[in-house]
């Protein structure tokens, strides 16, 4: 995969840049209607099984990519939306947010990022993710 960026470290620089401690980056398989983890920061080993593959519709990020809208979470220890699966407390995640990645209309995957403390994303904050996720994007219709 010459040429294609490290998503890891991509990853881990979105995370700096929104002051977040936790992070995945999810590729729509469409074969198998799954998202499937690409990156990954800052989720315990035991959680990591139930997030490499999530179903659409299923928790935050299969929640985005079924609504291909941003869904977030101000405080994701005490959420009672259902949204949520109950294993996510284990991330110890307060504000959470997914953005689709999408490439004209197209479902290519899911941006989540966390941070420990409850938080609310601000629209500015929604819409740069927006912007990064666009980006990615173009990265993968490219390849």
């Amino acid at each position: 995969m010459l040429g294609y960026p490290d998503w890891q470290n991509v990853l881990e620089v979105i995370l700096e840049e929104f002051g977040c401690q936790t992070g995945t980056l999810h590729q729509w398989a469409d074969l198998r209607q799954t998202l499937e983890i690409v990156a990954h920061a800052g989720i315990p080993k035991d959680l990591l099984v139930k997030v490499e593959r999530i179903p659409l519709g299923k928790g935050i990020a299969g929640t985005a990519a079924e609504r291909m809208e941003p869904v977030q979470i101000c405080n994701l220890q005490t959420d009672r939306s259902g949204v949520a699966k109950p294993a996510a407390k284990k991330t110890k995640v307060g504000g959470s947010i997914a953005v689709p990645v999408e490439f004209g209309g197209l479902l290519m995957g899911t941006l989540g990022v966390g941070k420990l403390e409850p938080y609310d994303f601000t629209s500015a904050e929604i819409s740069d993710l927006q912007t990064v996720a666009a980006e990615i994007a173009e990265k993968w219709a490219d390849g």
